[in-house]
């Protein structure tokens, strides 16, 4: 088919959906011809349950990395689970700051309508739903609540949103806001129409002082007020009510298609502060207006990378991805009065100024997330190290999981990479180069006084002396360990060089070669190492856990991000390290849960999808495929990455092959499908994989563009044959930091067959951390 003719077959396709939207960009509104937000399904992934994760998401309401977002809840207050796609019936809507249902909830309170008899518990208020009537957008939840005849809708704002019930004809309509568990307030103020209060429910990481102030605004006077008191105990007639767990109850009469609005704000700063936030963010604003701005926060944002193809379930399972990637961290900072850049520290419990953002596991997103943002969002990502400076500054200690503040979860040092990449890209600002340097120097050197185990490095002063997180010291997951130091110890090294701390420098460098001392030539298998130097015994490379997090060794070998060529050497050549990677994927999906005593999810995750031992559903190996790059087969890459886009993901509620876990899991595909993904953090190369789309543009925050054309791609022609950098010759199997920001065309030419030439020469590999001694030795 003639090219100019799918283009137009794009157009159509896309347009079709909607004609026009408008952008703000630069201050300035912007008509494009379709709506790339309505390409998102906020849906995917909610097909998910404790034993079976297709994403473990939830449809987040909210706009782009927002302070608060608001979604369904299908489930009883307290699950983590909030939403479920398959279950039937919906208890509120729900203000919520959950980042991953293993680490649950919190801040949330939740509005309910019904009509006729009140029902006001959780249990009795729950109406019955169908997905046939639901709209669900990242700008616009709505949904029809069967028992009651409503049709309740919001539209969310950073730190507010609107909210539109519609009613049928109704002596007695309610609505009611539940404060949740875990200590509550609520006062109803008639004579303004507003309900106030705050909710203290958290799941840890928070100070003592720690409350989620709320106003609620209404356009219709209450008839009628009524609050519950802890143990749901109704309080007739009452506007006060304040507890371990206390809601208030409005009601009014109402006529057929009657509509009700609230505008509600919170924050975690003040009363005053969160009646300043929904003055700010919404004022007089109708919803259809508030729908509109919310729609177009995404619109600016997804405008940002723009895809010509004609496979729209691609376009959707892509712009769904790119959604979740541009969630979290959210934004914990708010402004005052003076709109002065505040926060309320859920370290010290004070009001400090400056920058603060929560809710990420960096043992995800280091991988991808933060990259994607070096990439795409520069100045937002400085913001961000800016708050990593401040959390070191409030809490002694730079973050590893937040939500909102330090969560003992995962393993690892991986703000180092974090920090590293933003310094060594250009993305941090003058006054927290200091302050963050110190800081990750502190989280590699310092084990005794930390907040939780998962901060710092569990097991510092074993890896210092011998080089490694011994297996029989009592320190759990020691090879993991081991492996994430070193890596963080590479990154921690690039940092000072660019600084000029020589002697820091090479104190890293030479650490970062500690993967070496958990490696077992015998086997060809990472491996736990006891205290005495001797290997653990009995060994099974399928033993998940143990020696390693959330995945055994077969998973975690590969976690040598820095120093791929010395893996290689370490396993005997090329050879045998393509073999090694072969296996992986060759053989079946066995595997030894003994450890947990269960099978946990993500085993179940990786034995269902037919890939072998590869787990993709699980972070540790998503960089895996890319390796054969290093090993000079690209070609095998190329036909993994086909398998994993069009097998692995798609814009459904079983979307996922696993967690989703806060961007990371989507930035994979989002990166996969343009065509490269960035395995070593803290170097300047992504490798090249496999490109999904006919063309993509990325529009830089630099003002340049950088355009990836693929020509003879379709589903069976997803070998490189060839590649051209601005219409000249390129054998690289990597590209630089600095081609896409200095704006450029590049070119695939796809084939059938795998071509054994296309970056397979010792001059197109990537970087490896030997390979450059080697080269700087010579």
């Amino acid at each position: 088919m003639n090219k100019n003719i799918l283009i137009i077959l794009l157009i159509f396709i896309v347009s079709s959906c909607n004609k026009t939207t408008e952008i703000i960009k630069d201050n300035k509104v912007k008509k494009v011809s379709f709506d790339l937000v309505d390409f998102v399904n906020p849906l995917m992934g909610t097909d998910s349950k404790y034993s079976l994760s297709n994403g473990n998401t939830y449809p987040a309401i909210a706009t782009p990395w927002g302070m608060n977002f608001w979604t369904p809840m299908t489930s009883k207050m307290g699950d983590g689970w909030t939403y479920k796609y398959n279950e039937n019936k919906i208890r509120g809507i729900k203000q919520t700051h959950q980042p991953s249902p293993w680490i649950n909830d919190y801040a949330a309170f939740s509005f309910m309508a019904v009509t006729g008899e009140l029902k006001y518990k959780e249990d009795e208020r729950q109406s019955w739903f169908s997905h046939k009537a639901e709209t669900v957008k990242p700008y616009h939840y709505k949904v029809y609540l069967a028992d009651y005849d409503v049709v309740a809708e919001v539209a969310p704002t950073e730190r507010a949103a609107h909210f539109q019930f519609t009613f049928p004809k109704a002596d007695s309509s309610y609505i009611m806001l539940d404060a949740f568990f875990k200590g509550s307030m609520v006062k109803i103020i008639p004579e303004e129409r507003k309900i106030i209060g705050y909710c203290r429910n958290n799941s840890g990481g928070v100070p003592d002082n720690f409350h989620n102030y709320f106003v609620a605004e209404f356009d219709k006077d209450f008839e009628i007020t009524h609050t519950w008191a802890d143990d749901w105990k109704l309080q007739e007639n009452s506007t006060n009510s304040e507890g371990k767990h206390v809601g208030a109850i409005v009601g009014f009469k109402t006529t057929k298609g009657e509509m009700v609005h609230i505008k509600v704000a919170s924050s975690f700063i003040s009363p005053e502060q969160a009646q300043l936030n929904l003055n700010r963010e919404i004022g007089d604003d109708s919803f259809k207006t508030t729908k509109q701005k919310a729609k177009s926060a995404w619109e600016t944002e997804l405008q940002k990378i723009e895809i010509e193809d004609t496979n729209t379930d691609n376009l959707k399972t892509f712009y769904s991805c790119l959604y979740r990637v541009l969630l979290f961290p959210r934004k914990f900072y708010e402004h005052d009065a003076n709109n002065k850049v505040v926060h309320y520290s859920p370290y010290n419990g004070q009001v400090e100024n400056g920058y603060m953002f929560t809710d990420n596991g960096f043992w995800d997103t280091f991988r991808a997330v933060y990259p994607f943002f070096n990439m795409m969002y520069p100045e937002l990502n400085s913001q961000i190290m800016e708050g990593l400076a401040n959390t070191y500054k409030e809490s002694g200690w730079l973050p590893e999981w937040a939500s909102p503040g330090h969560r003992d979860c995962m393993i690892g040092s991986n703000s180092a990479p974090i920090i590293a990449d933003a310094y060594l890209k250009g993305n941090m600002k003058d006054k927290d180069v200091n302050v963050l340097f110190e800081a990750i120097l502190k989280n590699a050197q310092v084990e005794a006084g930390r907040p939780a185990s998962s901060v710092g490095r569990e097991g510092l002063n074993y890896y210092i002396d011998l080089g490694y997180v011994p297996y029989n010291v009592g320190v759990n997951e020691n090879v993991a360990r081991t492996l994430e130091y070193a890596y963080a110890d590479f990154t921690i090294a690039q940092m000072a060089e660019k600084l000029g701390k020589k002697d820091i420098a090479n104190t890293f460098l030479k650490q970062s070669q500690n993967y070496k001392n958990v490696f077992d030539a015998s086997t060809n298998w990472m491996r736990g190492k006891n205290e005495d130097g001797s290997f653990q015994s009995p060994f099974n490379p399928l033993k998940w856990g143990d020696a390693f997090t959330e995945g055994n060794s077969l998973h975690y070998t590969w976690s040598v991000f820095h120093d791929i060529q010395g893996l290689i050497d370490l396993m005997g050549g090329k050879t045998n390290f393509i073999n090694q990677l072969d296996t992986v994927f060759n053989m079946p999906p066995d595997f030894d849960d003994s450890y947990y005593g269960v099978t946990i999810h993500e085993i179940r995750e990786m034995q269902i999808v037919n890939m072998g031992n590869y787990a993709h559903g699980n972070q540790p190996i998503q960089h895996m495929i890319y390796l054969y790059n290093y090993a000079g087969v690209p070609y095998k890459t190329q036909e993994k990455i086909h398998d994993v886009l069009s097998k692995l993901y798609s814009a459904t509620p079983d979307g996922y092959c696993g967690d989703e876990d806060n961007g990371q899991t989507s930035a994979w595909y989002v990166f996969s499908a343009l065509g490269f993904y960035p395995v070593t953090p803290a170097t300047d190369q992504y490798i090249i994989g496999s490109p999904l789309f006919d063309k993509a543009t990325l529009h830089l925050e630099n003002g340049n563009t950088f355009v990836i054309k693929t020509d003879n791609r379709s589903e069976n022609h997803f070998y490189i044959h060839s590649t051209t950098f601005n219409g000249k010759p390129y054998t690289h199997n990597y590209l630089s930091y600095d081609m896409i920001q200095n704006g450029g065309t590049f070119n695939f030419n796809m084939q059938n067959t795998p071509s054994q030439e296309w970056g397979s020469e010792e001059a197109d590999l990537p970087y490896s951390l030997s390979k450059d001694f080697n080269e700087n030795k010579n």
